[in-house]
């Protein structure tokens, strides 16, 4: 706790030293205030807003305190094992594989790192998440990297209490098209032993949303 404090105490220095050194106008002669400042209140979002110390603490303070949403992911810790259906392209034959994938929370509770190992068309598969909740954007958010790339997928996204789903849109790269593409996941805790994840993507000809993969996971008793 001490060093998250001493953490936090230092980003507040670094934010009051920003606002100290503010960008200034000078009013045009015969004003009888010489300088006025050019972020305030009212300022829009893209300009910078002063915000005093305490308030910046407290803040910060907030952001870095895992809460429910955190121990509802640690829930999620252990060793699953998946059934992996995947598509080429919309109404292709499927494929079928197995995966195992190993969750535990990092960072004090912060974070979930997940390791999946598999195998796709006879060839080994890892991959590894990272998954976390922002506290102060009210969202899930995630990145994934794996030995069939050397890009990153980052997504975000919320959550649904009503359903028990996560739905993550975000962008990976394509590199047939030397560019990126939009996708979409949903992942549904069923129980706390069984979760659905499904995953969504363009048609390599269409370029319309199919879905690319399906995985069942229940956890290893």
């Amino acid at each position: 706790m001490k060093r998250i404090a001493l953490s936090l105490f230092a980003a507040c220095l670094v934010l009051l030293a920003c606002n100290s050194n503010e960008k200034k106008e000078t009013k045009k002669e015969g004003s009888t205030d010489s300088t006025t400042i050019v972020n305030d209140s009212k300022a829009p979002a893209d300009k910078w807003v002063p915000v005093d110390s305490a308030t910046t603490m407290k803040a910060w303070m907030e952001y870095a305190t895992p809460g429910k949403v955190h121990e509802m992911m640690a829930s999620w810790n252990g060793t699953w094992t998946g059934e992996i259906t995947s598509w080429m392209s919309e109404g292709a034959t499927p494929s079928k594989s197995t995966t195992t994938a190993v969750n535990s929370m990092v960072f004090g509770g912060r974070y979930q790192s997940s390791h999946h190992t598999s195998s796709f068309d006879g060839m080994p598969f890892e991959g590894m998440s990272w998954l976390g909740y922002d506290n102060s954007k009210k969202i899930f958010v995630s990145t994934w990297v794996d030995n069939m790339g050397t890009g990153m997928m980052n997504m975000s996204g919320p959550w649904d209490e009503a359903t028990k789903t996560l739905t993550l849109t975000g962008k990976q790269t394509d590199p047939a098209r030397g560019n990126d593409c939009t996708v979409r996941e949903t992942f549904k805790i069923i129980d706390d032993n069984n979760q659905l994840m499904e995953m969504y993507g363009p048609d390599p000809m269409t370029g319309k949303e199919f879905k690319t993969m399906e995985i069942k996971l229940t956890r290893k008793k």
